[in-house]
């Protein structure tokens, strides 16, 4: 453990970091189910609504460097790839 009381608070400054990056990362994987479900039912005005007020949170994420933005990219690609499809 940490020995001087900079270490220490720097140990709990990156505790919390940690745990807000995760629920940040979270938010990402939940929002890109939520249209991978959308896309699932098979109708494709619900998708694309729920594409269009999800892509905002990936971006978000992306931006805050949490994901990488290219991974953010393929992502939102291939989740409107999918749409078109149907």
């Amino acid at each position: 453990m940490a020995n001087t009381a900079q270490a220490r608070k720097r140990a709990r400054q990156n505790d919390k970091q940690r745990a807000h990056n995760a629920s940040l990362k979270s938010s990402f994987r939940t929002a890109i189910k939520k249209i991978m479900k959308a896309v699932l039912s098979g109708d494709k005005k619900v998708a694309k609504e729920t594409f269009d007020s999800n892509v905002a949170i990936i971006d978000r994420i992306a931006d805050k460097k949490i994901v990488h933005k290219n991974k953010a990219a393929r992502h939102k690609s291939r989740l409107n790839a999918a749409i078109k499809a149907l």
